[in-house]
Protein backbone atom coordinates (compact mmCIF):
# COMPACT_ATOMS: atom_id res chain seq x y z
CA UNK A 1 0.00 0.00 0.00
CA UNK A 2 2.70 2.48 1.01
CA UNK A 3 4.37 1.64 -2.84
CA UNK A 4 0.85 2.77 -4.39
CA UNK A 5 0.43 5.79 -2.09
CA UNK A 6 3.85 7.18 -2.93
CA UNK A 7 3.66 6.34 -7.26
CA UNK A 8 0.70 7.68 -7.97
CA UNK A 9 -2.39 7.77 -4.98
CA UNK A 10 -0.51 10.66 -2.46
CA UNK A 11 -0.39 12.96 -5.95
CA UNK A 12 -3.88 12.29 -6.91
CA UNK A 13 -5.29 13.28 -3.48
CA UNK A 14 -3.31 16.19 -3.08
CA UNK A 15 -4.91 17.70 -6.73
CA UNK A 16 -8.03 15.97 -5.67
CA UNK A 17 -8.44 18.02 -2.37
CA UNK A 18 -7.28 21.26 -4.12
CA UNK A 19 -9.89 21.54 -7.31
CA UNK A 20 -12.59 20.71 -5.10
CA UNK A 21 -11.76 23.72 -2.39
CA UNK A 22 -11.38 25.92 -5.55
CA UNK A 23 -14.27 24.71 -7.12
CA UNK A 24 -16.42 24.49 -3.70
CA UNK A 25 -14.98 28.54 -3.03
CA UNK A 26 -15.57 29.83 -6.48
CA UNK A 27 -19.29 27.94 -6.60
CA UNK A 28 -20.07 29.28 -2.95
CA UNK A 29 -19.04 33.09 -4.50
CA UNK A 30 -20.86 32.67 -7.36
CA UNK A 31 -23.61 32.23 -5.11
CA UNK A 32 -22.82 34.63 -2.70
CA UNK A 33 -22.33 37.41 -5.21
CA UNK A 34 -25.71 36.83 -6.23
CA UNK A 35 -27.73 36.92 -3.03
CA UNK A 36 -27.86 33.60 -2.55
CA UNK A 37 -27.01 32.43 1.07
CA UNK A 38 -27.03 28.90 0.79
CA UNK A 39 -26.64 26.35 -1.67
CA UNK A 40 -30.01 25.56 -3.37
CA UNK A 41 -28.90 22.01 -3.96
CA UNK A 42 -28.06 21.49 -0.55
CA UNK A 43 -25.73 18.44 0.05
CA UNK A 44 -26.40 16.76 -2.57
CA UNK A 45 -24.66 19.15 -4.62
CA UNK A 46 -21.17 18.90 -2.99
CA UNK A 47 -21.80 15.15 -3.46
CA UNK A 48 -22.46 16.00 -6.95
CA UNK A 49 -19.54 17.80 -7.41
CA UNK A 50 -17.42 15.34 -4.96
CA UNK A 51 -18.13 12.40 -7.75
CA UNK A 52 -17.47 14.60 -10.54
CA UNK A 53 -13.67 16.07 -9.48
CA UNK A 54 -13.02 12.19 -8.82
CA UNK A 55 -13.71 11.63 -12.42
CA UNK A 56 -11.44 14.36 -13.12
CA UNK A 57 -9.11 12.74 -11.34
CA UNK A 58 -9.29 9.47 -12.73
CA UNK A 59 -8.50 11.38 -16.22
CA UNK A 60 -5.51 12.71 -15.25
CA UNK A 61 -4.40 9.97 -13.68
CA UNK A 62 -4.92 8.07 -16.58
CA UNK A 63 -3.77 10.85 -19.12
CA UNK A 64 -0.44 10.50 -17.22
CA UNK A 65 0.16 6.67 -16.88
CA UNK A 66 -1.68 5.49 -19.90
CA UNK A 67 1.59 3.89 -21.83
CA UNK A 68 0.75 5.47 -25.32
CA UNK A 69 3.17 8.05 -27.24
CA UNK A 70 1.11 10.01 -28.97
CA UNK A 71 -0.35 12.54 -26.93
CA UNK A 72 -3.85 13.43 -28.87
CA UNK A 73 -4.49 9.66 -29.17
CA UNK A 74 -3.70 9.67 -25.31
CA UNK A 75 -6.07 12.64 -24.76
CA UNK A 76 -8.66 11.07 -26.68
CA UNK A 77 -8.26 7.60 -24.95
CA UNK A 78 -8.66 9.33 -21.91
CA UNK A 79 -11.28 11.84 -22.78
CA UNK A 80 -14.06 9.36 -23.97
CA UNK A 81 -14.79 6.83 -20.81
CA UNK A 82 -14.53 9.36 -18.45
CA UNK A 83 -16.94 11.79 -20.56
CA UNK A 84 -19.28 8.51 -21.07
CA UNK A 85 -18.77 8.08 -16.78
CA UNK A 86 -19.18 11.88 -16.32
CA UNK A 87 -22.65 11.37 -18.33
CA UNK A 88 -23.56 8.16 -16.71
CA UNK A 89 -23.02 10.00 -13.44
CA UNK A 90 -25.59 12.93 -14.28
CA UNK A 91 -27.94 9.78 -15.76
CA UNK A 92 -27.80 8.37 -12.33
CA UNK A 93 -28.90 11.81 -10.39
CA UNK A 94 -32.08 11.51 -11.76
CA UNK A 95 -33.14 8.87 -9.68
CA UNK A 96 -33.12 11.34 -6.55
CA UNK A 97 -34.65 14.18 -8.56
CA UNK A 98 -35.26 15.50 -11.87
CA UNK A 99 -32.85 16.98 -14.05
CA UNK A 100 -32.43 19.99 -15.19
CA UNK A 101 -33.34 20.29 -18.97
CA UNK A 102 -29.87 21.49 -19.98
CA UNK A 103 -27.55 18.54 -17.65
CA UNK A 104 -26.04 17.33 -20.16
CA UNK A 105 -25.47 20.01 -21.99
CA UNK A 106 -23.85 21.78 -19.06
CA UNK A 107 -21.87 18.67 -17.80
CA UNK A 108 -20.57 18.32 -21.56
CA UNK A 109 -19.73 22.27 -21.91
CA UNK A 110 -17.96 22.48 -18.14
CA UNK A 111 -16.11 18.99 -18.72
CA UNK A 112 -15.21 19.18 -21.69
CA UNK A 113 -13.79 23.01 -21.77
CA UNK A 114 -11.93 21.97 -18.35
CA UNK A 115 -10.68 18.72 -20.38
CA UNK A 116 -9.12 21.16 -23.28
CA UNK A 117 -7.58 23.73 -21.17
CA UNK A 118 -5.45 20.97 -19.07
CA UNK A 119 -5.00 19.08 -22.58
CA UNK A 120 -3.60 22.01 -24.36
CA UNK A 121 -1.53 23.40 -20.82
CA UNK A 122 0.11 19.38 -21.31
CA UNK A 123 0.91 19.23 -24.76
CA UNK A 124 2.76 22.85 -24.53
CA UNK A 125 4.27 21.29 -21.56
CA UNK A 126 5.44 18.13 -23.21
CA UNK A 127 6.55 20.72 -26.79
CA UNK A 128 9.21 22.86 -24.33
CA UNK A 129 9.97 19.77 -22.89
CA UNK A 130 10.89 18.46 -25.90
CA UNK A 131 12.59 21.62 -27.02
CA UNK A 132 14.75 22.27 -23.91
CA UNK A 133 15.98 18.11 -24.31
CA UNK A 134 17.37 19.16 -27.79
Amino acid sequence: MKKIWNSWLRNATFIYCVIYTIVTLVNSIGYLITGVYSDPSGNWHEIDRALVVLIGIIAYEMATKLPIKNTVIKMITTYIPTMLLTFFYVWTTSFREPLAKSAYQDIFINYTGLFLIISIVVIISEKKKHKNKQ
